[in-house]
């Protein structure tokens, strides 16, 4: 891999993502580890006897399900916890519920921003916003919860598919949650290769339980993309990768899943993007879009991935209808500011400069924007004036830069811009 595949992303975001030193096995594969298993592992339950609230039957969890994919998260809450309190002993309504408090707190706190995950400059950002504490509680509680109707049930039965499905999904949010919210690598890893193990078991048990294939899958290529020696000691402790093997899973978990399909294509875009295989990623992703258009995260994600094709002229179209479809209060929550940079980013690689400088100038109008992209935008801004020959107020922006964090990538950068006009890369 480059300095990283930008697919959701742009060229500025390069000078923030540098190769991950492989300084030691883990700290190598935890950038891997972390955004594969289970960043994706969103929400999934199953067929099987002990699951009356499953999606594809259930229509208080489908309409749930509908909410949560529409970032409705509010509404989601309401109709997953009309559910787990109609049947509360499932652990996949407990999952459910679980799920989607857990991702309406990432997404407040700023956890779910695609681009920092189409390479490793998550790892790089020291902490998202603060967690609220009365979630924190709540996420536990409803953790221990699940474990504990999984247990029971497998007390009764040790190859209960349900159970052990039920439980792998569980695993799964736990390392989410854990790498996420409190950054702690090795317990989330410990809980991921828990829920891998989970889901083999039961596809051992029933090959036929395609949706198991979505974690095992993205566990596959995260351990395939590993360099030899990690991969050899990986295998070693019994986990093997191969990450062809694991796209092959993803696919036909996205198409045949009746739960986990829509998280087996968020994580088979993402592959497929750091894989370069724009023609597929694009074709998974416009599906999702037509499907929840409503998803702000999927729509930026769309025009973002357009960008990164090669189709500047789209999208720039496209990032100025998600713009336009914010204005009108189209998505139930938003980050415009990302749309916004985006639209800097593609219109400033079309040579449209006065637009690519009022999509940067956009961001700060935002409320709660995060301080980093503020540095991002003002170093594109700045290299945006220098191309038009406005050299004072290039100079300005780089100064802001610096004000702000002079001691990384994007800082170096600045300061170098600082001495020398930037005239193009």
């Amino acid at each position: 891999m480059n300095r990283f595949v930008p697919v959701f992303g742009s060229s500025a975001y390069r000078v923030n993502c540098p190769r991950t030193p492989a300084m030691t096995p883990y700290r190598y594969a935890r950038p891997l580890i972390t955004l594969g298993i289970l960043l994706i592992s969103l929400w999934v339950s199953s067929p099987g006897q002990i699951v009356p609230t499953r999606i594809n039957t259930d229509p208080a969890s489908a309409k749930g399900a509908q909410f949560f994919y529409n970032l409705e998260y509010d509404k989601s809450i309401r109709e997953f916890e009309a559910v787990l309190k109609a049947h509360p002993d499932d652990p996949f309504a407990v999952n459910h519920l679980l799920t989607t408090v857990m991702f309406k707190e990432l997404y407040r706190i700023g956890a779910l921003d695609t681009e920092l995950y189409s390479g490793d400059s998550f790892l790089t950002k020291k902490q998202f916003a603060p967690t609220d504490p009365q979630v924190v509680a709540r996420v536990k509680e409803l953790m221990d919860r699940a474990f504990f109707l999984e247990e029971e049930h497998l007390k009764t039965n040790a190859n209960d598919v349900d159970a052990l499905y039920a439980r792998g999904v569980t695993r799964g949010l736990r390392s989410t949650w854990t790498a996420l919210a409190e950054k702690a690598w090795f317990a989330a890893l410990r809980s991921a290769v828990g829920a891998r193990h989970d889901h083999e078991r039961v596809l051992e048990l029933d090959p036929k339980y395609v949706d198991a294939k979505t974690i095992v899958g993205v566990h596959m290529y995260v351990t395939g993309s590993l360099p030899w020696a990690v991969k050899a000691a990986a295998s070693v402790a019994g986990l093997s990768g191969n990450k062809q093997k694991g796209l092959e899973y993803l696919r036909a978990a996205a198409a045949h899943a009746p739960e986990s399909g829509m998280d087996a294509r968020i994580t088979l875009a993402l592959f497929l993007r750091r894989e370069q295989k724009y023609d597929e990623c694009l074709q998974v992703v416009k599906g999702m879009h037509d499907e929840y258009p409503h998803n702000f995260l999927i729509s930026a994600e769309y025009a973002h991935l357009l960008n990164a094709a090669g189709h500047g002229p789209e999208a720039v179209a496209e990032y100025q209808l998600v713009l336009d479809r914010y204005r009108k209060g189209w998505f139930p929550v938003s980050r415009p500011e990302q749309a916004a940079f985006g639209l800097g980013e593609a219109a400033r690689g079309q040579k449209q400069y006065e637009l690519a400088l009022n999509g940067y100038n956009m961001v700060s109008t935002f409320k709660n924007v995060d301080q980093e992209l503020i540095q991002r935008t003002n170093l594109g801004a700045g290299e945006v004036l220098d191309l038009m020959n406005r050299r004072d107020d290039a100079v300005k922006r780089y100064q802001q830069v610096l004000a702000f964090n002079q001691s990384n990538a994007v800082a170096e950068r600045a300061k170098h811009n600082l001495k020398t006009p930037y005239r193009g890369m």
